[in-house]
């Protein structure tokens, strides 16, 4: 009885070095996946700015403050969301369930992804591409002064990426199995060759 006791110890100690283990592997993971990505957005956002008129950068703009408010919604739902209806749809082979079961049995790292990593870079390159569009605006324009038009912008560009934010996460937390749903399916249709999912049913 006493060395069956040990071993649970063992065990349990084990399993808690071996989640320890996995947080520190997904730390060094992210944090060098976020740089790179980071980098990679900005070169691609500055390419297409520095090669634009005033209507495309904000046309990019807005896309940038979209993506943040969209992946922002799908962490908060994917951390709120309840797994048991996707294992219920999985083993009704329901198209894209098996991949919202993985998303939120990893729920921590998924929505760190979206919330932090995603979100955090969306809105760092759209503050730069709101002083880009300033900048444009004042050499085009020939505006002595671009002080008061970049807070004005920035000031814009903050309400509605809050605003945004918040009606998402009131559609995250009201609809948050239809979209971890969605965002499983989308998961399964681009991991098929040509991006067609085989057998299973969908749930429309």
């Amino acid at each position: 009885m006493k060395e069956n006791v040990n071993n649970a110890r063992r065990n349990k100690k084990s399993n808690k070095e071996l989640k320890i283990e996995k947080q520190r592997r997904w730390l060094v993971f992210i944090t060098i996946w976020t740089f790179f990505l980071s980098i990679g957005i900005n070169l691609v956002s500055e390419l297409f700015l520095n090669n634009s008129d005033i209507l495309v950068s904000f046309f990019i703009l807005i896309i940038i403050v979209i993506t943040g408010i969209f992946f922002d919604m799908v962490g908060i739902a994917v951390a709120s969301t309840n797994i048991t209806p996707f294992n219920s749809m999985a083993a009704n082979r329901v198209k894209g369930s098996k991949e919202a079961v993985d998303i939120v049995k990893n729920a921590s790292q998924v929505s760190n992804f979206c919330n932090d990593v995603v979100g955090d870079i969306c809105g760092i390159v759209s503050g730069a591409t709101a002083i880009s569009i300033v900048f444009q605006l004042g050499s085009r324009f020939e505006f002595m002064e671009t002080t008061v038009l970049a807070v004005i912008l920035n000031g814009l560009l903050a309400a509605v990426t809050v605003g945004g934010k918040a009606l998402g996460k009131n559609i995250a937390m009201e609809k948050s199995t239809q979209i971890v749903y969605r965002f499983g399916y989308i998961i399964a249709f681009f991991k098929k060759p040509f991006g067609k999912v085989k057998g299973g049913r969908d749930i429309g």
